[in-house]
């Protein structure tokens, strides 16, 4: 490696001398492959989160979007039931909806996230430090919010593959076409009010909570940076908050997003809302699967701050082996 490292350099002396790069080119260079390293970390991330908790995405999809009563035993049938009539790997169905959504939406909110702190760290005067409470929250929830609107399409195709047979949509391609064709072009933004409205309190708690505990921990620990266990730990706390935060909303999403083809007609926020309660009560219609929620949120927000984390890291440390350009 330091025979490479000086031949490079030795390239670099031989022949014409490259001109340095101005003030305002370097920064914005380093600027880019910031982005572009939180946008990578950010995917990986997102992926490996998501597809550890596939299946129990799924089934709890499907309940938030039926009558039926939720309840482990019957959350438990009802992956087995899948399990016996479409097999193993009918578990993940929707899973590659998934991660087409989730890709995009994992890279644009933690790179939006970096983003937000760096500019609300200028405005408040705390660059390269933790940023104030609300300014904290402030972040979280214009990244959320900045990932939604770019990504929302593609989380309705995913909610329909969720909780119909594979027979009805072959792929993504052909969720598209069928919803256009049979439902117009309007319906793939159906549920993105409560969309939004869901995802200002869940992401701005979660960034909130997990920026929060970090920064209390390297405050009482000296270390500025905790353990892959602690990541997860803070993670955990922060998925538990922010998607109770706000659950209802999510379930509101769901009914609306899967409306044509559950056969209800669900179209405003308030009258999903009245038709949910009226039906099945609050607790057991607005705040149904949240329990699942509990187990799978933690975990998957657990593992995704986590692998952003680390995948940052290792990619400071292969930048400083020479192994990008600097």
């Amino acid at each position: 490696m330091g025979n490479g490292m000086q031949e490079r350099q030795g390239a670099l002396t031989q022949g014409e001398v490259r001109p340095l790069p101005s003030a305002g080119q370097s920064e914005g260079y380093k600027q880019g492959r910031s982005v572009l390293k939180s946008l990578l970390s950010g995917a990986f991330a997102g992926a490996v989160a998501k597809t550890a908790v596939a299946p129990l995405d799924r089934t709890k999809i499907m309940f938030q979007v039926s009558s039926n009563r939720f309840s482990a035993k019957e959350a438990y049938k009802l992956i087995y039931r899948m399990y016996l009539k479409e097999g193993f790997f009918s578990l993940w169905r929707g899973n590659s909806a998934t991660m087409v959504r989730v890709v995009p939406y994992a890279a644009i909110q933690f790179c939006a996230h970096e983003q937000y702190k760096h500019l609300l760290g200028k405005r408040y005067g705390f660059q390269g430090k933790a940023l104030p409470p609300f300014p904290r929250l402030l972040a979280g929830s214009l990244a959320g919010t900045t990932a939604a609107m770019l990504t929302y399409p593609l989380d309705m195709v995913r909610a329909r593959m969720a909780v119909t047979p594979k027979e009805m949509y072959g792929n993504i391609l052909h969720v598209f076409v069928r919803i256009s064709r049979e439902e117009g072009m309007k319906t793939l933004y159906r549920g993105f009010t409560p969309t939004i409205l869901g995802v200002v309190p869940y992401a701005g708690l979660s960034f909130f909570t997990y920026e929060t505990l970090k920064k209390l921990h390297a405050d009482k620990s000296g270390r500025s940076q905790p353990y892959s266990y602690e990541r997860l730990a803070f993670g955990a706390c922060a998925g538990l908050i922010g998607q109770s935060a706000s659950y209802p909303l999510d379930v509101v999403r769901r009914r609306m997003q899967t409306a044509g083809v559950t056969g209800h007609t669900y179209s405003t926020i308030v009258g999903t809302m009245r038709e949910i309660v009226a039906e099945e009560g609050v607790v057991r219609g607005l705040y149904k699967g949240l329990s699942m929620n509990w187990v799978k949120g933690p975990i998957a927000v657990g593992i995704s701050f986590t692998t952003f984390d680390l995948t940052q890291i290792l990619l400071r440390k292969l930048e400083q082996l020479g192994y990008f350009p600097r």
